[in-house]
């Protein structure tokens, strides 16, 4: 007796259903029920405290305020010029020129180094003793002096930005790039041949042809830059007094430092909560688009 169609189907989607299940839901589900209960990791015990817990996040922790203030910069500082340099990189990159064989692979280079090496590496580009940041700009004229920037409070988050920066624009390059050359020359030599300008045809053409991946870059990505701690953990750790502190590095402390995992599991929902927001209101501008973006 054969099968029919539906059950052959489950049968080849138990094992990603199954690794789903195991690897995502189970992991989720339990991470999420740590916040209903208070934990104390010396005597092993836990005690359920409800929603307890919750209500700490939202009537004590003047600290989650100011991550989450400086998380929002943080992500739509680094989002905003990643994506505006990747994109100039992709339209640069999309026709092709001399020596663009060698000059490619050089720009790819930032997204195979290690997060944990590319913070000691700009901590040391920062440092005035031993980098060249400080010096350069002291010649353009925006600081006095020399000095390392991330000591500073007022400035301390430019440095984790910059780095993060220099680590993400491959990401939008490659993406971009691809979604470049998959539009015809024909729509291109169609607009030449009817007198369009070169800004109508980006604002008309390309822009609108491109648009999805624009919007599925930039949800992925910030989803990733919000999550993204180990470059400000290695460059500041949150410091000085707090001013790169984002929800998740203080998450990591709370969890790892002050060995708090139930509170830790509460913060973290309330990013989880705040990045649905996020993706659900590009989904639904993906949805408003016209049928043929």
């Amino acid at each position: 007796m054969k099968s029919s169609p539906v059950n052959q189907a489950w049968f080849y989607l138990a094992p990603t259903l199954l690794f789903i299940l195991l690897l995502v839901i189970v992991p989720l589900v339990t991470g999420i029920s740590y916040a209903f209960y208070d934990f104390d990791l010396l005597s092993g015990t836990k005690e359920f405290v409800g929603f307890e817990q919750f209500k700490r996040i939202l009537d004590e922790d003047s600290l989650f305020v100011s991550s989450l203030i400086n998380t929002l910069f943080w992500t739509s500082a680094s989002l905003f010029f990643q994506f505006s340099l990747g994109f100039g990189l992709a339209l640069l990159l999309k026709d092709g020129f001399k020596g663009i064989g060698i000059i490619q692979p050089i720009l790819f280079i930032p997204w195979a180094v290690p997060s944990f090496l590319i913070g000691l590496m700009w901590v040391w580009m920062f440092n005035p003793v031993t980098g060249p940041v400080p010096y350069a700009l002291e010649f353009l004229g925006i600081m006095d002096k020399p000095e390392n920037i991330l000591s500073d409070p007022d400035h301390a988050m430019w440095g984790p930005i910059i780095a993060n920066v220099w680590f993400g624009i491959p990401f939008f390059t490659i993406m971009l790039l691809a979604a470049l050359r998959s539009i015809p020359d024909e729509i291109y030599e169609a607009a030449k041949m009817d007198g369009v300008s070169a800004f109508n045809t980006f604002r008309y053409i390309t822009v609108p042809l491109i648009a999805p991946t624009i919007l599925i870059t930039l949800l992925i990505r910030a989803i990733w830059i919000a999550n993204f701690a180990e470059i400000i953990i290695v460059m500041t750790n949150g410091g000085p007094a707090n001013s790169t502190q984002i929800i998740a590095t203080y998450i990591y402390d709370t969890a790892y430092q002050n060995m708090d995992f139930g509170y830790a599991s509460v913060i973290s929902i309330a990013l989880l909560f705040m990045l649905m927001i996020y993706g659900i209101a590009l989904g639904r501008l993906r949805q408003k688009m016209p049928a043929y973006v």
